[in-house]
């Protein structure tokens, strides 16, 4: 075979041509493209690292939103307590006070209607006392065969329902 037996003649020079085109790629690509990926990637880390730093702005915001919000909602559930129980207290005051008005006018209608009852008792005594005059006189009549006049049994009447 005449390609094995040129070998030595030729490979010093392909060893050559082959450093110097390796030395050529590594060069282009070690200057022109070593330095494009460098920035790619150092944009890609300041990008990442700014949006890392936006994400902990927009986390420390919620945080205090959040945190705001909590003091809002806390406030008006004590403004909401405070109001319920003044109206409670309010309720109270006036369910006491129509209680008392009620009050007020059972007593009233109370102290009419004794005085009601007083009158009638009063005036059925008054009706009461000459009946029951007349009946003792007949009484006493029929028991004892005597006639009294019911103006004499009326003095003993009246002792007898009084007391």
């Amino acid at each position: 075979m005449p390609q094995i037996e040129q070998l030595p003649y030729i490979f010093f020079s392909q060893l050559f041509w082959l450093l110097l085109v390796f030395g050529i790629i590594y060069f282009a690509i070690g200057r022109g493209m070593v330095s494009k990926i460098q920035s790619v990637v150092d944009s890609r880390d300041r990008k990442i690292g700014e949006d890392l730093a936006a994400a902990q702005r927009a986390r420390e915001e919620a945080e205090s939103a959040e945190a705001a919000w909590r003091e809002r909602i806390d406030a008006s559930r004590s403004e909401a307590m405070r109001l319920a129980q003044e109206a409670k207290q309010q309720g109270g005051r006036e369910a006491e006070q129509r209680l008392k008005a009620i009050d007020d006018e059972l007593v009233a209608r109370l102290a009419e209607a004794e005085a009601r009852i007083r009158t009638s008792a009063e005036q059925a005594r008054r009706e009461l006392e000459p009946v029951a005059a007349e009946a003792v006189s007949e009484l006493v009549a029929k028991l004892t065969g005597k006639r009294i006049e019911s103006r004499e049994a009326e003095p003993m009447v009246k002792a007898a329902l009084h007391g």
